[in-house]
């Protein structure tokens, strides 16, 4: 028997940007970022823009335009950018992807050209999705423009769609050439998408960092009247700590079975799904962090005291914490459209064990690979009967 071992490693840095009024002349990030690479060759730029994101925003192509000619001798734009729905319609109808595909090919967008696009975070999944599998890689530029993109969802190397009534059941792990977060898209965001990227936050904050915690307890109010300096501060240290995980826990491709940064997630996609994704990703996330806290509590992980706080917290940021799919078929795990058949549909994403993120204590999570389900039904009941007593 003969071997031939083949072992290399690729290494990858990109930058995550922070700044305002992204195609104004006289600011040069966007055209530093596609001239600082490695090529002599004029780039040219595919935009594919979120619809909703493109309403609020009618001059938005003209001033890239504008911008464009300015720096044309650093790249070219197609004339043509992509437009797709905003939000999980985005992730959930494959015509999306193939558009964004054709687009690719029909301007010739190659290797040492760019997709850059500029939405939500459903929207850069899916362009980064479509960006990977073209030519088996393009260059992908995000300009996230929700709180939960900038903070979250576009700052990492994941890319993915959903398929088959599962979440990212399509996917890459690809980094992008850069994030370039304007604030300036966050002005135009309704309440909720306001509100739903808070919750990710929160998340961060509560399996690896306490102070964090307790600056967003004492910015709740400032928070919820939508204190744009306040987000921002938000924003950098969330992002921040996502990335510090990626960059230092040993598995940014997640090729294990542990995946800290979806506390509370296998409740929230799975209510996203019972929902119809009416609820917002952040929405969802926040429901599914309070389910593990109490969860949490109930097994003797963390305190009562600790459990209210974090409960409290949502609350003054103005997160309702209850819908009534959480408790449909509850009494049946096996059941797909039953909340706590999002364990199994969590399993299998991650690979065969099951690895649960609970809470230790506020700023550190511990990992469990099993559950009681009895007591899972007994936490979203003690949630249910919270949320009763506001009313």
């Amino acid at each position: 028997m003969k071997t031939i071992k083949q072992e290399f490693t690729v290494p990858f840095s990109y930058h995550v940007e922070f700044t305002e009024n992204l195609f104004d002349m006289s600011n040069r990030l966007f055209v530093d970022t596609i001239k600082n690479k490695d090529t002599s060759l004029k780039p040219s730029v595919l935009f594919v823009f979120d619809s909703g994101m493109y309403s609020h925003h009618p001059e938005l192509m003209k001033e890239i335009t504008e911008y464009s000619a300015k720096h044309s001798d650093h790249f070219s734009l197609v004339s043509e950018p992509v437009i797709i729905p905003g939000g999980e319609r985005a992730k959930n109808d494959p015509t999306n992807v193939q558009m964004i595909l054709e687009a690719i090919e029909s301007a010739d967008i190659d290797r040492h050209s760019y997709v850059a696009v500029i939405g939500g975070g459903a929207v850069t999944d899916t362009a980064g999705y479509a960006a990977a599998i073209a030519h088996r890689g393009i260059r992908l530029i995000r300009i996230p423009t929700t709180v939960l993109a900038q903070n979250d969802a576009a700052v990492g190397v994941k890319n993915g769609v959903n398929a088959y009534g599962k979440k990212n059941f399509l996917g890459t792990f690809v980094p992008p050439v850069a994030v370039l977060n304007d604030f300036s898209f966050l002005n135009t965001l309704d309440d909720r998408q306001w509100r739903a990227g808070i919750s990710e936050a929160v998340k961060v904050a509560l399996i690896k960092d306490a102070r964090f915690f307790v600056e967003l307890e004492k910015n709740a109010g400032a928070l919820k009247r939508r204190d744009r300096k306040t987000m921002s501060s938000l924003i950098y240290r969330c992002a921040e700590l996502h990335l510090e995980h990626i960059s230092t826990s040993g598995d940014p491709f997640e090729r294990g079975t542990s995946r800290p940064l979806d506390f509370g997630h296998w409740v929230a996609h799975k209510l996203e799904q019972l929902t119809n994704y009416k609820l917002l990703h952040g929405e969802a996330v926040a429901i599914g962090i309070v389910v593990d806290t109490i969860y949490s509590k109930l097994k003797g992980f963390i305190t009562e005291d600790e459990c209210d706080r974090i409960i409290r917290l949502f609350r003054n940021c103005g997160f309702k914490l209850y819908v009534p799919e959480l408790e449909s078929n509850l009494d049946d795990p096996s059941n797909i459209n039953s909340v706590l058949h999002g364990l199994q549909e969590f399993r299998e994403h991650l690979g065969g064990e099951l690895t649960i993120m609970l809470l230790d204590t506020i700023g550190r999570g511990v990992e469990v690979h099993e559950v009681d389900v009895i007591l899972y039904r007994k936490a979203i009941d003690e949630l249910r009967n919270r949320e009763k007593e506001l009313v």
